[in-house]
């Protein structure tokens, strides 16, 4: 593929976030059955379900610009995909564990937002409103999730990490 304007940018663009969507429609249920915390299996149980609904939704974001929904193989999301595949299956403390699995998940997060950051912007300047529309839902709820973790690692399982090596969990900064 050529690129040579910022439309031919964004279609690129939407299809890897497509590649992604579709990669972690099959990796996250395998990350919270691997999981040892019921609240964490059902962040991750809950986002896959927003995960399924990105997919559509970028669907149809190339139906209505008139493209046909492609994948352009992501080889970031792979990368970090196998890193939190490996991390669950580490042997050892199930709350160490479900606090990598975490990390793993919020870098996937961060992966997204930064894609979806970029495809907003290039609708919007390439005046795509319905797209613009679609794609800000997604970087919503990634958003979103990124915050869920981020309270679920700091309130429970990062604790219960330290606690479980017989530590004492430090919950004010």
């Amino acid at each position: 593929m050529r690129l040579n304007t910022l439309e031919d940018l964004f279609l690129r663009e939407l299809q890897g976030l497509y590649d992604v969507e579709n990669q972690l429609v099959k990796a996250l249920p395998q990350m919270a059955d691997k999981s040892s915390s019921t609240e964490l299996q059902n962040a991750i149980r809950e986002h896959y379900e927003q995960t399924k609904n990105q997919v559509r939704r970028l669907e149809q974001v190339f139906e209505n610009l008139g493209y046909k929904a492609k994948a352009e193989k992501s080889e970031g999301i792979r990368g970090i995909i196998s890193e939190g595949e490996d991390m669950s299956d580490m042997e050892g403390e199930p709350a160490a564990i479900d606090a990598g699995i975490i990390a793993a998940a919020q870098k996937v997060e961060h992966f997204e937002i930064a894609g979806y950051g970029t495809v907003c912007s290039y609708a919007k300047t390439l005046g795509h409103e319905q797209a613009l529309h679609l794609l800000k839902q997604s970087l919503e709820e990634e958003k979103t999730a990124d915050r869920k973790l981020t309270e679920l690692a700091e309130r429970l399982v990062n604790i219960d990490a330290v606690r479980s090596a017989g530590g004492q969990a430090r919950t004010e900064f």
